[in-house]
């Protein structure tokens, strides 16, 4: 039973039958009464929240009013972004100290992080409670997922290479296309700013970790270039309990990823410019097989996620700004055992995603923006498994169109992707901003969006799935699949003033078309099941001098209307609270984060289990040794708690990390 196999009945299990998971309805799907049911603990987070989020008179700059370029593929102020943003700035990277891009989502409000046994395993995203299919991962705009398994390797993304990263949530495939059901996460590289530099970072932890990372970058004349490459390893822990499952080999797993980021952008003159990007990442993983046959069983993993990319930004005349990229992105998957490819199921999974964007942005008047654009894309899969299918093109149109009047703003999108394989899917948007004040502001929108079946739903030939206590399971794609669809309803409240920044948003997805298993053991896949998922997000970021705040808290409901019972892995409550402070030469902070207890399903029996609820502590500290020199110290979950995110799985448990800064 291979990776791919393994994630296609982890994508599967939120929808089988109520025969097989028990229904954990809650007594009312509402959200609201929801929100009245939450124990008393996490009444007074939220009264925290609410109580740090009142507007209090500081006088400072707004270093709040981040540009965002996501939320409608144009640049325009996070404060009068309709839909849901969040922004992870540099600062915050640096401040973070967290190695890989799953570490820094995981306080983010609305976002879920599952992760198979540890650093660099197997990674699954949820964005308010929906599939980890359904949110699009960009790396500078260029799609790096995986056509035969629908995610994306985030867990191989460093944060060594990484610049800023924005999450918009809520269906945006009117700006994207497909997988934009939850929402859509962009992650941008690392860029040439001010004078060339050099910047390096060497650290150690626990269970063997290492990082070193080294780059160069800056602005010379009308170019300005960076180049990044870093290392990190860990000798890990065991990703499976052996004690829940014998036959998981109990030796510890470990993790080693390279990584490498390049770009260069000339500027001809003031209208002209050309950039080209590159990005390599790869990843060597040990990982435990639940039904292995011998106690020292090796399983390990190599993967490569990378992307090259050209662009020409042009000025075409006063309005007409042009922007053109050819691109392509890859994941590519090898898994092995005991040394040797697993060639006997399935080993070799590579895709690559060739995109040719042109987008051309008119700006009608300071006031109004119009966007209009198409899209050219190419999946193909290469791999040991024998596809009936091993391509598939889209092609897209898509237009938007941002307007402001008076205390009004009105955003409006429309996109069409034409699919080789089953068809068209049209999507739209429609948001409504109004300027209560020059603090508040109200937003409301509704939007639809769509998840394109994968190759392995379409076209996988039939196959022996394996045989569990005397039961034998076959799985097969069905090439008549359609795609989900989603239609969404927000309502928010915003408050933006000097250093602060608070958030409320309601929101109501509901996906039809589900793919899922039709039965087991002949496991085929159909469009069956319904899910819809309504809640309640809070976000709040403040600086009141050398403090900083920051708060997020998620109150959602995800389930299945078709069967019942809560998606699994997905938690109704989560949240954290994080606190900063500046001394002198110090900087130190600390995180609290909390999910309630979540439904799951025994790896071996698929029956349903619990997830614990946990509470997770971490700090941090900074000393600045001179004005080029860091000291910093992260210490992850100080209380030990078992913060397991999959069944069966082992967390890492605490965790300390030293590491020393040098910027020139």
């Amino acid at each position: 039973m291979d990776g791919e196999q393994i994630a296609l009945v982890a994508q599967a299990t939120p929808l089988l039958p109520s025969a097989v998971f028990p229904v954990f309805k809650h007594s009312n799907g509402d959200a609201w009464n929801l929100l009245r049911k939450i124990s008393m603990k996490q009444q007074k987070l939220l009264a925290a929240i609410l109580c740090a989020a009142t507007p209090l008179s500081y006088a400072a700059t707004d270093t709040l009013d981040e540009i965002v370029v996501t939320a409608t593929r144009t640049a325009q102020p996070l404060k009068q972004s309709i839909s849901s943003t969040t922004v992870i700035t540099q600062q915050d990277i640096r401040e973070s100290q967290a190695v890989d891009v799953p570490a820094i989502l995981r306080s983010i409000d609305g976002v879920e992080i599952n992760q198979a046994g540890g650093m660099g395993k197997t990674t699954n995203l949820y964005i308010r409670g929906t599939n980890a299919t359904h949110t699009l991962i960009l790396l500078d705009g260029v799609r790096i997922s995986s056509a035969t398994s629908g995610t994306t390797s985030i867990q191989d993304l460093m944060l060594d290479q990484i610049e800023r990263i924005e999450v918009v949530r809520g269906n945006v495939s009117s700006l994207y296309g497909s997988e934009a059901i939850g929402g859509v996460v962009q992650i941008f590289t690392k860029r040439g700013h001010g004078v060339p530099a050099v910047n390096m970072v060497a650290g150690m932890g626990s269970q063997g970790a290492q990082r070193l990372s080294v780059g160069f970058g800056g602005v010379v004349e009308s170019t300005d270039f960076n180049v990044q490459a870093s290392r990190f390893k860990t000798d890990g822990v065991s990703a499976i309990n052996p004690v829940l499952f014998p036959g998981a080999n109990p030796d510890k797993d470990g993790y080693d990823n390279a990584s490498l980021s390049a770009n260069v952008r000339h500027a001809f003159n003031p209208d002209h410019s050309m950039t080209a990007t590159a990005f390599n990442s790869v990843g060597h993983s040990q990982y435990d097989n639940p039904f292995g046959l011998t106690p020292n069983e090796s399983n390990s993993s190599k993967a490569q996620v990378s992307k090259v990319s050209l662009s020409s930004d042009n000025r075409l005349s006063n309005v007409w700004q042009s922007h053109l990229q050819l691109a392509q992105g890859v994941d590519d998957t090898q898994t092995f055992l005991n040394g040797q490819l697993d060639l006997a199921n399935g080993a070799v999974f590579r895709t690559s995603n060739q995109q040719l964007t042109w987008q051309n942005t008119l700006q009608l008047d300071k006031r109004n923006v119009l966007n209009l654009g198409v899209e050219s894309l190419t999946q193909q899969v290469t791999s040991d498994v024998a596809f009936t299918t091993k391509e598939r093109k889209v092609n897209s149109l898509f237009a938007g169109y941002t307007g402001y009047y008076g205390s009004h703003q009105v955003q409006a999108n429309l996109r069409q992707d034409s699919y080789s394989d089953f068809g068209q899917s049209n999507t739209g948007l429609f948001g409504y901003g109004y300027a209560i004040n020059d603090a508040w502001r109200a937003t409301a929108s509704v939007s639809t969006a769509f998840k394109a079946p994968t190759l392995n739903d379409l076209f996988y030939p039939f196959t022996n799935f394996g045989c569990f206590f005397g039961l034998c399971f076959t799985y097969a794609g069905n090439p008549n699949l359609q795609p989900e669809h989603s239609r969404n309803r927000e309502l928010g409240l915003h408050y933006t003033d000097g250093t602060q920044r608070f958030d409320a948003a309601y929101f109501d997805n509901r996906i039809s078309g589900l793919i899922t298993g039709n039965n087991l053991p002949a496991f085929a896949m159909v469009n069956l099941g319904e899910a819809r998922i309504d809640g309640v997000e809070l976000g709040y970021a403040g600086q009141f001098g050398d403090t900083g705040v920051k708060a997020a808290l998620t109150l959602q409901n995800p389930r299945n209307t078709s069967t019942g019972p809560i998606l699994t892995r997905r938690a109704r409550q989560h949240g954290s609270i994080g606190l900063s402070q500046q001394f002198r030469a110090w900087q130190v902070g600390g995180e609290w984060q909390y999910s309630e207890s979540r439904p799951d399903a025994d790896l071996v029996t698929g029956m349903p289990v619990t997830l614990p609820s946990y509470n997770v502590i971490n700090f941090t500290a900074g000393y600045a040794i001179s004005k080029n020199l860091k000291l910093s110290l992260r210490a992850d979950n100080l209380t030990n708690q078992n913060d397991a995110t999959a069944y069966g799985y082992n967390p890492l448990g605490r965790t300390l990390f030293a590491g020393l800064g040098y910027q020139q």
